[in-house]
């Protein structure tokens, strides 16, 4: 389950598998889904975070 965070008034939406940062909920969905199904990151959908751990 994709995690909601508040960061200096901005919300995010971070991968709980990898935890990286996204503005948009799709794009945290769609990381965590690929990093379960492939134990790996995916760089086409890594390039739209906006924060990395």
């Amino acid at each position: 389950m994709v995690k909601k965070l508040v960061e200096k008034g901005k919300i995010l939406y971070a991968c709980e598998r990898c935890g990286l940062k996204y503005g948009e909920r799709d794009w945290a969905e769609k990381c965590e889904r690929f990093c379960t199904d492939h134990n790996a990151c995916s760089l086409e959908i890594t390039k739209y975070a906006v924060e990395k751990p």
